[in-house]
């Protein structure tokens, strides 16, 4: 991609002056404004990257010197998400700051009482916000991140001097026990006090109900459920169906954003209906944002503007669906003051958005800064995918950096692996290392639990016998639920329980290695030999002899012309190359619309998970009668794709099934992200009519559900296939009309 130079720039020169000398139109603008930032590859992928850093110098100074207001009045794209964040900024704060320059506003947010700060903060637009983070230091951003807390009602969450922690008890399987010894883990290390929140394998909202449950159960039984909420992180639309059926068992509710109305349509989501879901927030938990730079561009929706732009609309959006609680808690006269706090998964994409260590150090404090710039709590998932340039002692480096900027808090899993998403993030024992080395607190109200009712750390904070000792904290569980049995055998049943999730590929240790902070020894050499299988499953690619076995085998390429350009240019394995697509074609007219399914099976970023003993084929063995069965005519041909991703599925059925009459389903079988035990692979179902699979990007993440998670050792292929079939009959296919 081109990148941008910026050339003979005066010293007088604002943005708009110097495009008005120059030249250019609403994409320089763009450009420009893209090339203040410091490098990253998503940006390059994007043509917006500053050529050199003098190019980046210049951009900077003509930002710096450019009037808030003319920023402000001038966004680089409209939306109707655009347009209610401009309806609800403050007027007086907006004017107030309108004729400063952004130089100016960046001296005032660094040196002005916090107090007189945050009195503007409600008149910044969210695109004056990601400009003015451009022209900042890594230095300064930490400056600015220590400096603005706007801590969570009655608690000292996100409060100045405390780092917070969100257990995230995944489980491959969606397994209660799994989950549930996670958090008895985290609270033995003293770890664990702003929400209790799972991914889930499954979004069917019966298995999300489970999951529900079994973190409620944990809460109730310690009488802390007024204390710290517990999550699901499903859909929101999904929590909504869970708490219809199972009143008052949902804790605080969930969704991932994105910073236009295209991109929030991917993660099936209208403006109109987040605001609804937002004003029926007025009980004690309110809602819990996930944000991260990249996913917008990533998932088609860039619309030529800059990831950080993109990032900072997501948390205007926060802003506003915050100040809907706010208002709908104050018509029925409750204090407005809402529990809503931000999540910024920062790394998860992976090497496209950006590849490098420093690079996710500067993410983390640009979304810091903006987060704070526009009145919110943030936590940060310091994260990076197992095919980034990004190892376990990077994250160490990364956090000693981003933790003087002071984020609300971060994530907290038993080991730096997360054993159903297969990527890295912080351990219990970072939490400990950086309480230690910053001086940091836990919540006071949770602290008082870790020190008085369960006893794992004494009065003066440090750790005692009982620190990291899940089976002593599963026993004080089963004594607060009244269980009175003898102490030998409760401990017993905790340990054989413990075991039993060991053995399902969830890592949890006991104890620390020669200080507090450290992973006992026999885990850490674990985490480090699962992260070596990981690289090498990255680069794995279909064997012959495989392929061989699959019946009626199809074999088909995609644009990406080897693992490198795959792994580092997504792009490449979303789209069919032309000699797959001449293939189809040919397919298509001999298919004459005779068949409802096509099955698709990829390698993803790991190939072993598709090609390991008891995987595919005990998924076919059930798949195949089951579709039979449920009156649904399977294609001959199973499309096995080299370099394939989740769209190119998308790009199969469309060649095959665009304009065809009645309902067309595509099954693609993926392997997931490596990193744990399992070498899972994905299942991702997709139904529409003939008309939708010819429309362009009518069929997108958005109307498919997924079953992930799936291996021998985890979610059994055998059940995955059922429900799969299931899932299909269910579902009602998607028109284009």
């Amino acid at each position: 991609m081109p990148a941008v130079r910026v050339h003979d720039a005066q010293p007088d020169d604002d943005l708009f002056a110097y495009l008005a000398r120059t030249g250019g139109d609403a994409a320089r603008r763009g450009a420009l404004i893209g090339s203040a930032n410091e490098f990253k590859e998503g940006d390059a992928a994007l043509g917006l990257a500053a050529a050199d850093l003098a190019s980046r110098a210049a951009a900077r100074r003509l930002l710096a010197n450019t009037p808030v207001g003319r920023l402000a009045a001038a966004p680089l794209f409209r939306d109707e998400l655009y347009d209610a964040l401009q309806e609800t900024l403050d007027p007086r704060a907006a004017a107030h700051v309108a004729t400063w320059s952004l130089g100016q506003l960046k001296n005032f947010v660094l040196t002005a009482d916090e107090a007189e700060v945050c009195q503007h903060l409600p008149g910044l637009a969210s695109d004056v916000v990601a400009c003015l983070v451009k022209i900042m230091s890594d230095a300064e951003l930490v400056t600015l991140g220590s400096r603005l807390f706007h801590p969570l009602p009655g608690s000292r969450l996100g409060a100045r001097g405390y780092l917070g922690a969100r257990i995230q008890p995944n489980s491959p399987t969606d397994h209660p026990d799994d989950i549930r010894w996670q958090v008895l883990a985290g609270w033995s290390y003293a770890v664990g006090d702003v929400v209790l929140g799972t991914n889930p394998v499954s979004s069917d909202p019966r298995s999300v109900a489970a999951v529900e449950a079994a973190l409620w159960d944990i809460l109730l039984g310690f009488g802390l459920q007024d204390t710290l909420p517990h999550c699901v992180l499903a859909h929101i639309d999904v929590q909504a169906e869970v708490e219809r059926l199972a009143p008052g068992t949902t804790g605080i509710w969930f969704q991932s954003i994105a910073g236009s109305d295209a991109a929030n349509a991917t993660f099936g989501l209208d403006l109109a209906g987040l605001r609804r879901h937002a004003r029926g927030r007025t009980g004690r938990w309110g809602l819990y944002f996930e944000t991260g730079q990249g996913a917008d561009f990533t998932n088609g929706h860039g619309r030529g503007v800059d990831m950080v732009v993109h990032e900072a609309r997501k948390y205007g959006l926060a802003r506003l669906l915050k100040a809907d609680i706010a208002d709908a808690r104050r018509r029925l006269g409750l204090d407005p003051t809402p529990w809503v706090h931000v999540n910024d998964v920062a790394g998860f994409i992976g090497p496209e958005v950006f590849r490098t260590r420093e690079q996710l150090v500067r993410c983390c404090l640009e979304d810091i800064a903006m987060a704070k710039l526009h009145g919110l709590m943030i936590g940060l998932d310091v994260c990076a995918t197992l095919h980034m340039d990004i190892g376990l002692d990077d994250l160490d480096w990364c956090l000693e950096r981003i933790a003087p900027a002071c984020p609300g808090y971060l994530m907290a899993l038993p080991t730096k692996n997360d054993p159903m998403l297969g990527y890295l993030t912080t351990a219990f024992q970072d939490h400990v290392r950086l309480r230690e080395r910053f001086g940091t607190r836990v919540d006071d109200r949770m602290w008082a639990f870790f020190r008085e009712r369960l006893g794992v750390v004494d009065e003066r904070g440090r750790p005692t016998a009982r620190f990291g000792d899940p089976v002593w904290v599963y026993v004080q569980w089963c004594r607060a639920r009244g269980d009175a049995r003898p102490l030998d055998l409760v401990a017993g049943e905790g340990r054989a329980a413990l075991a039993a999730v060991r053995a399902r590929g969830v890592a949890i240790g006991e104890g620390h290695g020669d200080r507090p902070w450290d992973l006992p020894p026999a885990l850490d050499a674990e985490v480090r030999s699962q992260c070596a299988d990981a690289k090498e499953s990255l680069r794995a690619e279909w064997r012959p002899e495989f392929v061989a076995r699959i019946p009626g085998a199809r074999r088909l390429r995609t644009r990406a012309g080897d693992r490198d350009e795959y792994i580092l240019h997504p792009p490449t394995g979303e789209a069919l190359s032309p000699a797959a697509l001449a293939e189809l074609s040919g397919l298509r007219d001999s298919y004459a619309g005779r068949f409802d399914v096509v099955l698709v099976v990829s390698d993803g970023l790991n190939a072993h998970a598709v090609m390991d003993d008891h995987h595919l084929f005990p998924f076919l063995d059930v798949l195949v009668p089951e579709l039979r069965a449920a009156g649904l005519a399977l294609a001959p041909d199973v499309f096995v794709l080299a370099g394939g991703r989740v769209r190119a599925g998308y790009a199969v059925g469309a060649a095959l099934f665009a304009d065809q009459p009645g309902p067309r389903r595509l099954i693609h079988v993926i392997g997931e992200r490596p990193g744990t035990m399992h070498h899972a692979f994905s299942v991702y179902l997709t139904a529409a009519d003939g008309a939708a699979w010819a429309a362009p990007r009518a069929i997108d993440h958005h109307i498919t559900r997924v079953i992930s998670g799936v291996a021998d050792t985890a979610y059994p292929p055998e059940r995955a296939a059922r429900e799969a079939v299931a899932m299909l009959q269910d579902m009602l296919p998607r028109s284009c009309s």
